[in-house]
């Protein structure tokens, strides 16, 4: 087969092969953090209380951490926050290496890798407009996506066996040098300038530009509404330590899988999509995706009451469809945010919408965490699965925007609270191919 177009850039190549190395690093740390708390605590709460440290961070600093990616060179910010968060990992790896850590060590660093993350990510996203031509931003989305959900399946994995044969310690280690490798690659890319655009007056104006224009963007009001309803009330990974040890009994390996396997789903996923996008209705995928991800997230609680032969595998099928469709919405969403967006305020609007993709979960883990604790996993999950289904039923039925959107091309529904941001449709300088 031919290589896609998407892969003839060298900047692109590079910048790809260090996501998928920092992503190996950041998801199999995340996976050992909730397991680690899980081991020095034993409720399902304190392992929530790490998602209320990442939705602080998140809620309060990714508006201005889109602002400043807005202003600033985006690789050097990402070159920062990656350090930072480095920092953070190979601190929490000494204080647990010498015996010394406890639930708040691992919660504070937490707080400040998701710090870090809020100034990171809408600069990582913004950036890959410059790396590509306009007509390949989908497909580079689309492989961007899978990519991520391979480092995503290889991470939890690689957490759950060095936490079996060494500890914790290991993967955070890991994780450092998956920093030092992106903090490299990012060196090593060449980005075109931006357009000049009229700075605002001050910071925080420059933020409230951005959310007026997503204020007047009734797509992506409702892709965040979608969003938000399957991530804070389907969030299934803060039960997946509690479900593996106490449940099903698979140890450290079993829940390294576990948590593995969404993203074996979300490899067929967008495959799917990579393939298929241009033949579906965007909007209609992402809905009947929400629906069946919120099928799915009560078939995981309830595969525990299985027979033993069959539970754990019960479970990994559940987990690998929560995946699969949780990338088949997921693809067109952010495709859908960036298309939508011109470059000079892309910072601002991905840093807003990453207040409802990255928020949304980590309000879900504290959300399911507590619900847990009352009416238990089952209970816990059986309700938040349903709200999505209905979140989803709903917009289908009121129609809107969402139910026929495309993706194939940019939409003019702005309002007239929107601010003046000129919407060109291809504002970034063409990047040569190889």
């Amino acid at each position: 087969m031919a290589r896609p177009a998407v892969l003839r850039h060298r900047d692109f190549n590079l910048y790809w092969s260090g996501v998928v190395l920092s992503e190996i690093g950041t998801r199999g740390t995340f996976a050992a953090v909730l397991y680690h708390v899980y081991l020095l605590s034993g409720s399902s709460l304190q392992v929530g209380f790490v998602g209320l440290a990442q939705a602080v961070a998140l809620l309060v600093l990714s508006p201005l951490g889109g602002a400043i990616a807005d202003r600033l060179d985006r690789r050097r910010l990402l070159q920062l926050a990656q350090s930072l968060s480095l920092l953070a990992s190979l601190t929490l790896a000494v204080v647990t290496l010498i015996g010394a850590v406890e639930v708040w060590h691992i919660i504070l660093a937490v707080l400040f890798n998701t710090a870090a993350g809020s100034f990171e990510r809408p600069a990582r996203d913004a950036l890959i407009p410059a790396l590509v031509p306009r007509e390949q931003l989908v497909h580079a989305f689309a492989l961007l996506n899978p990519s991520r959900e391979v480092a995503i399946l290889i991470g939890p994995a690689i957490a759950g066996v060095l936490m079996a044969v060494w500890g914790p310690e290991a993967m955070y280690l890991l994780d450092v040098v998956t920093y030092v490798a992106i903090i490299l690659a990012l060196f090593l890319i060449r980005i075109p300038p931006v357009a000049a655009t009229k700075p605002s007056k001050n910071l925080w104006s420059s933020i409230g530009e951005g959310v007026r224009f997503v204020r007047g963007r009734p797509i992506i009001l409702q892709l965040m509404a979608l969003d938000l309803s399957a991530t804070v009330f389907g969030a299934y990974r803060v039960l997946l330590p509690a479900l593996a040890t106490d449940v099903l009994a698979v140890g450290a390996t079993g829940y390294g899988i576990l948590s593995a396997a969404p993203s074996a789903g979300a490899l067929i996923g967008s495959a799917i999509i990579f393939r298929m996008m241009h033949r579906l209705r965007a909007g209609r995928v992402v809905l009947a995706a929400t629906v069946a991800y919120g099928a799915m997230a009560v078939a995981l609680v309830w595969a525990g009451l299985l027979p033993v032969t069959v539970a754990f595998v019960a479970a990994i099928a559940a987990a690998t469809g929560l995946g699969l469709f949780d990338a088949m919405a997921t693809t067109v969403r952010h495709a859908a945010v960036q298309l939508e967006t011109p470059d000079e305020i892309r910072g601002r609007v991905t840093s807003i919408y990453q207040m409802a993709s990255r928020g949304g979960p980590a309000l879900g883990n504290l959300n399911i965490g507590w619900l847990a604790s009352l009416l238990g996993p089952i209970g816990a999950l059986t309700v938040g699965g349903l709200v999505p289904m209905a979140v989803s039923g709903a917009l289908f039925v009121t129609g809107g925007r969402i139910r026929d959107y495309e993706v194939d091309e940019p939409h003019e529904d702005v309002e007239e609270s929107a601010p003046d941001v000129a919407v060109a449709p291809d504002a970034r300088p063409d990047v040569p191919e190889e």
